[in-house]
């Protein structure tokens, strides 16, 4: 599988690149920048030497030419970037992983967007493409460790039945983490306005803190 991440030079997008590359996933990391890009991946091979990083560098239109693409950019610049690649989207599945959050005071509050929820937004900014809402949950700081094993399950949130399956696909790759179809992608606005939840216990108990349900049978 390739996997095209749009925005990823920020600290979400790199970190899931890293860990999907060493996982086997040949990443494209996009960037308004082709040099940014390059410089990202280059940063990520020299950070882990003994590590083949299938990674490569490019502007955000060579990362949407990929299998399957993920928006890692951040909340506010989710739909407008996705909108600026909408052909090269038409009929993949696209991931969106950003959550709408702000700080007040020692407090991490969701916001409400437009739409409900980023991953609607950026459905409606590339309708021919099929969004998926995932990746909201998992701490960016866990994932760029490579030496941090990952325990967690990966919400995820679609209309579409290949949207959920390519997404799951995905997840299962990466080891320690286990795909649960979480509904339609109305379900997406809950489950990114938690992460200001998660945020908050990280904060206070100085923990890695990710997702796990019980009594599943997957």
């Amino acid at each position: 599988m390739q996997v095209g991440i749009l925005g990823g030079t920020g600290p979400a997008g790199k970190a899931l690149a890293a860990r999907l590359a060493s996982a086997g996933v040949e990443v494209i990391i996009g960037s308004r920048s082709r040099e940014r890009g390059e410089e990202t991946c280059q940063g990520l091979r020299d950070k882990w030497p003994d590590r083949d990083l299938l990674l490569r560098g490019g502007e955000n239109h060579d990362a949407a030419g990929a299998e399957l693409v993920v928006v890692a950019t951040p909340w506010d610049a989710a739909a407008a970037t996705a909108a600026t690649v909408a052909d090269e989207l038409r009929g993949k599945v696209v991931i969106s992983m950003a959550n709408a959050l702000t700080r007040l005071g020692d407090e991490f509050v969701p916001l409400v967007p437009g739409r409900g929820s980023i991953a609607a937004g950026v459905q409606a900014a590339v309708p021919g493409a099929l969004v998926a809402g995932a990746f909201h949950h998992l701490p960016a700081r866990s994932l760029a460790d490579l030496d941090h094993e990952l325990d967690s399950d990966v919400l995820v949130c679609a209309d579409h039945p290949d949207a959920v399956t390519a997404t799951s696909e995905l997840i299962a790759k990466v080891p320690g983490l286990r795909p649960v179809h979480a509904g339609s992608l109305a379900s997406a606005a809950p489950v990114e306005a938690f992460t200001a939840v998660l945020l908050q216990v990280n904060h206070r108990y100085k923990s890695r803190a990710a997702i796990r349900l019980t009594g599943l049978d997957l």
